[in-house]
């Protein structure tokens, strides 16, 4: 049977847990080769969320599939094809079953060749989204008390600084500011203003990274906590 191999990692994701393409793919391939499958490619998505199933990797594999005769698709783990419930039902009962494509998951060891395979893949995809669902309810729990207690919970804008658990303003990011904001009332645009800030050697929050025009405009425009 031909297979098709799917990788994907967000860039937060890659930061966080060092979850690298060519490490699924290494468990990808090691798997078509033990289950005797003539993997044919590894598909990419770098840079993208499983949040949607709109990626131009998943849509090209997708478009493959379908119209395709007992073909396979394989994952490292369920979540890199997608982390919605609602999405994965509709991947197996309107692609995958509809083509005859068998969805193979390694890590959970779903294997949608038999009705236990198919019941276990629906159970797991209910509770990764209950877990992420319970995540965020703890999230927003946690935010809330802190905003009770005066904290403040938001990004730290350009200008201003932490100190404690309150913002206060950074003097010298403020010198900045008004800099940006004369240049501006000079004619020149948010463009050019990242040009010469980088020219001058004007750090952004990022270290190491350069001013661009939106970095700017909310730096002049959003200079203020909230």
């Amino acid at each position: 049977m031909k297979a098709f191999g799917y990788v994907r990692v967000s860039t937060e994701e890659q930061a966080r847990e060092g979850l690298s393409l060519e490490g699924q793919e290494a468990k990808i391939r090691g798997y078509a080769s033990i289950q005797d499958l003539d993997l044919v490619e590894v598909v990419r998505d770098e840079g993208y969320s499983g949040k949607t199933l709109k990626r131009p990797g998943l849509g090209r594999l997708l478009e493959k599939i379908r119209g395709k005769e007992r073909e396979a698709l394989i994952v490292w783990k369920l979540d890199r094809l997608t982390r919605s419930t609602r999405d994965l039902l509709h991947l197996v009962e309107d692609v995958f079953k509809e083509s005859g494509t068998r969805f193979l998951s390694i890590s959970e060891q779903i294997d949608t060749e038999s009705a236990t395979g198919r019941f276990f893949l629906t159970i797991m995809g209910a509770m990764a989204q209950m877990e992420r669902e319970l995540v965020g309810e703890r999230t927003k729990l946690a935010l809330s008390t802190k905003r009770e207690k005066g904290e403040y919970t938001g990004g730290i804008p350009y200008g201003w600084r932490m100190e404690g658990k309150m913002l206060v303003k950074d003097e010298k990011e403020q010198t900045e500011v008004e800099k940006m904001r004369s240049w501006r009332k000079q004619g020149l645009s948010y463009k050019e203003i990242a040009y010469w800030l980088n020219e001058e050697g004007v750090g952004s929050k990022r270290e190491g990274a350069k001013w661009g025009p939106s970095a700017v405009y909310y730096a002049v425009k959003y200079n203020k906590p909230g």
